[in-house]
């Protein structure tokens, strides 16, 4: 039984440490070291240079520079981009060494997975943040980097202390980011086209007749689909029904493109 419950803690602190280090690396060291310098756990071996009083200055440091440009619309987009290369590595390093003195193919193991999971969360935070940019005012900003960090002391609290209790939670989000991430890279694709469009870097008309799945923005605009009649209503109208069945249109812009496909071919 001893055995048993040694085991659910490892597992739990490895995923632990790599589900926070995809929302903020700094405030996972952070908790870490102090944990382990005041006595709240014993870490394992390999995990416990994290405790050294350098170490955690340099997360501490990073960690105040992060507060601030985690909460500025642009900024932490931009703080998320340089990231990639730093949460991910960090995080699956950090998770290699939650796991003791095991053999040297369970650490990589543990590194692999602990990786995946950094980059997955890492995924979600930075395509949200890019989402919530869309809007002009700064208070979801906050309110989504705050949130982010209290889930980051209470997630890391909660799979050193109940390590049950934080595996539970930690294959819901799982099964939440299964489901959420698609929908997230959808929204951030139709902001990427938007601002291609804004800028002149894509051409509408081209793309409706050239590549079905350029249909959308095509049939959204109909003022810029002149050039394109002579492409039939039926394979239009096909196009869409694709385009709605993929996910790539939502049920109220099916309608929207549908309607305006279907005047403009009456009035042509």
């Amino acid at each position: 039984m001893e055995e048993y419950q040694q085991l659910i803690g490892v597992i739990s602190l490895t995923m632990g440490v790599a589900w926070a280090s995809g929302l903020n690396l700094y405030a996972a060291i952070l908790v870490l070291g102090f944990a382990g310098s005041t006595g709240g756990i014993e870490l394992p071996e390999n995990l416990q240079i994290v405790q050294d009083p350098a170490v955690m200055l340099a997360a501490g440091l990073m960690y105040a520079v992060e507060f601030f440009a985690d909460k500025i619309p642009g900024v932490d987009t931009g703080w998320d981009a340089l990231h990639t290369f730093i949460r991910i590595p960090a995080g699956a390093l950090l998770a290699a060494n939650t796991v003791g003195d095991v053999t040297p193919a369970l650490q990589l193991a543990a590194g692999i997975v602990g990786g995946s999971v950094t980059s997955v969360t890492h995924a979600a935070k930075a395509s949200t943040r890019v989402l919530i940019n869309t809007s002009p005012e700064p208070v979801s900003n906050w309110l989504a980097s705050i949130s982010e960090d209290v889930a980051v002391f209470g997630g890391l609290w909660l799979a050193l202390n109940h390590p049950v209790l934080f595996l539970i939670g930690f294959i819901a989000f799982l099964f939440l980011l299964i489901w959420l991430l698609p929908k997230l890279w959808r929204g951030i694709a139709r902001i990427f086209r938007k601002i291609g469009q804004w800028l002149g870097l894509t051409d509408e008309t081209r793309e409706a007749i050239e590549d079905p799945s350029a249909l959308k923005g095509a049939a959204l605009h109909p003022e810029s689909t002149a050039a394109s009649s002579s492409q039939s209503l039926v394979d239009a109208l096909q196009g869409l029904d694709t385009m709605h069945k993929s996910g790539a249109l939502s049920d109220m812009e099916f309608e929207q493109a549908k309607a305006s496909v279907i005047a403009k071919h009456e009035l042509a």
